[in-house]
């Protein structure tokens, strides 16, 4: 029983490292953001397709909750909380499950971070084609987007190799 405790708690200690990892490079591009962006507003990357243009949003992904910086700080506290105390529940079947748990951490962390130290989140990355433009988001917004995409992807697969793996056994 010990052992199996121990096995089980292996893939978690990696969490940390990239968490960090992630939350250094979000940080470290917000600070870009501040810094360089903002007096010049907005920097032209790929033209008709990408800008680097500072934001600060003072609300959830689009502005939803705008304004609502105590909801928004206590809900991340809860998901990290919740995230944490059942990550073996949640992703321990999943082969990629220390690097989606990270991705999430950090995420949420790196717009916590902003949320009470600035009372809103720097964005800087904006995508447009024509007129139309996708919400700016910056590296913690990718990171969650990343996470819940790999989170379905894997869960997909491994669903599909325990039915295939079922049927066969059953034939």
């Amino acid at each position: 029983m010990v052992e199996n405790i121990a096995k089980s708690a292996r893939p978690w200690r990696i969490p940390w490292l990239l968490i960090l990892g992630f939350l250094f490079v979000d940080q470290g591009t917000k600070f870009w953001a501040v810094t360089i962006l903002k007096p010049m507003h907005t920097m032209e990357v790929i033209p008709h397709l990408l800008n680097l243009s500072y934001v600060e949003n003072p609300g959830a992904a689009w502005g939803i909750l705008s304004g609502r910086q105590v909801f928004l700080i206590f809900f991340s506290l809860l998901t990290l909380a919740a995230l944490f105390w059942k990550r073996h529940q949640l992703l321990n079947d999943l082969p990629s499950a220390a690097l989606i748990f990270a991705l999430l951490m950090a995420g949420i962390l790196g717009n916590l971070i902003d949320r009470i130290r600035l009372d809103h989140v720097i964005d800087f990355i904006d995508f447009y084609w024509g007129t139309a433009h996708f919400p700016a988001f910056n590296v913690a917004d990718s990171a969650i987007c990343c996470a819940t995409f790999l989170l379905l992807l894997t869960q997909w697969l491994h669903d599909r190799r325990k039915k295939s793996g079922s049927a066969r056994k059953d034939g």
